[in-house]
C-alpha cells in the first residue's frame, strides 16, 4: 500500500489553516468536477483524489491522525530502512495507544458513481474509530460523510443527486439555501444501513459574491446614464431585472434589491437581498457635439 501525501494533492503546506485547505479544495474541485469534464477519466480520478484529501484534512481528528502517520512515515524514510514501510506495526501501535481496543473499519460504497475511498484512506480512517472498553472487540456507530459540490445556482434552486447505496440508486434532494459546510442526512444510505451525511461545498460563482443569504454583484453604466439617470439590466440569480438609475448616481454607489438573494435554508419563502455596486464607464472618445455640451456644462458650473 502506497502512502498518499494529501497536502501535496491539494497543493498546500502542512501548516495550512483549515480555511486555506477549504479554498484549495474548492478551486481544484471546480477544475476537475465530472460535470465539467464529461468522459475524462483522468479528471474523474483526480476529482476522487482531491475529495479524499479534503476528507482527511478538513476534519481536525482525521488530520491529527494522518499527521501522526505522516511523521512516522517521514522518520522511516529518513532512516533509509530496507524494505517497505511496516503498516501493520503502525496500526498495532495505534491500537495499543487506545488501551487494546480493536477497531473495525467500514467499507465505503460507490457514491455518486465516483467510487469509494482508497485502501490507504479506509485503512487509516475506515468508518470511524470508536470503542472505550479496554481489551475488547468493539465498534461504534460511525457517521459516514461524503463531500458533494454544487453550484451557487443549485444552492439557490435546490438540487438532486443520485448515489448508489447498498445495490440500489437513491435520489437525494439538497434543499435550497444550503451553504458550504451544510450537512444533508441520508438515512440508511451508508454501509450496512448506517446514515450518510453529505457535506455540501458550494462552488464560487463568477457573477456573485455570497454573504450569508445576501448576494453582491456589480453593473457598469456609462457616464451619461449616471448623470442624467436611466435604466440598466441587472442579472440576478433568479433572472434579469431592470434597475432604475437615478440622476446623479455616483461611482461605486450600491443599490439594494430586496428579496433577490439566496433563500433561507429553514424558510425558502424568505430570501436575502442582492446588493448591486455601480461602476461608471468614462468614454475615451467623444463626438464634437458631446464635447461641446460638456464644455458648456463645465463653464456654467464654474460660473
Amino acid at each position: 500500500m502506497d502512502y498518499k501525501d494529501y497536502y501535496k494533492i491539494l497543493g498546500v503546506e502542512r501548516s495550512a489553516s483549515t480555511d486555506d485547505i477549504r479554498k484549495a479544495y474548492r478551486k481544484l474541485a471546480m477544475q476537475y468536477h465530472p460535470d465539467r469534464n464529461q468522459g475524462n477519466k483522468q479528471a474523474e480520478e483526480k476529482f476522487k483524489e482531491i475529495n479524499e484529501a479534503y476528507q482527511a484534512l478538513s476534519d481536525p481528528q482525521k488530520r491529527a491522525r494522518y499527521d501522526q502517520l505522516g511523521s512516522e512515515y517521514s522518520n522511516w524514510q529518513r532512516r533509509g530502512a530496507p524494505g517497505d514501510f511496516d503498516w501493520s506495526q503502525w496500526f498495532n501501535n495505534q491500537q495499543a495507544g487506545r488501551g487494546g481496543t480493536r477497531v473495525e473499519y467500514g467499507d465505503l460504497n460507490d457514491l455518486f458513481g465516483q467510487g469509494g475511498f482508497s485502501d490507504f484512506f479506509q485503512s487509516i480512517f475506515g468508518g470511524g474509530m470508536g470503542g472505550t472498553a479496554t481489551g475488547t472487540r468493539t465498534r461504534s456507530a460511525p457517521a459516514y460523510q461524503q463531500a458533494v459540490t454544487i453550484s451557487l445556482q443549485e444552492a439557490h434552486d435546490g438540487a438532486l443527486r443520485s448515489l448508489q447505496s447498498n445495490g440500489r440508486r437513491v435520489e437525494v434532494r439538497i434543499p435550497a439555501g444550503v451553504k458550504t459546510g451544510s450537512k444533508v442526512r441520508v438515512p440508511g444510505a451508508g454501509p450496512e444501513g448506517l446514515d450518510l451525511y453529505l457535506i455540501v461545498e458550494v462552488a464560487e460563482d463568477a457573477r456573485f459574491e455570497r454573504e450569508g443569504d445576501d448576494l453582491r454583484t456589480s453593473v457598469t453604466i456609462d457616464v451619461f446614464t449616471a448623470i442624467l439617470g436611466g435604466e440598466v439590466e441587472v442579472e440576478t440569480i433568479g433572472g434579469k431585472v431592470t434597475l432604475k438609475i437615478p440622476a446623479g448616481t455616483q461611482p461605486e454607489q450600491v443599490f439594494r434589491l430586496a428579496g433577490r438573494g439566496m433563500p433561507h435554508l429553514k424558510g425558502a419563502h424568505t430570501k436575502g437581498d442582492l446588493f448591486v455596486r455601480v461602476k461608471v464607464r468614462i468614454p475615451k472618445q467623444l463626438s464634437s457635439k458631446q464635447k461641446s455640451l460638456l464644455e458648456e456644462a463645465a463653464r456654467n458650473k464654474s460660473g
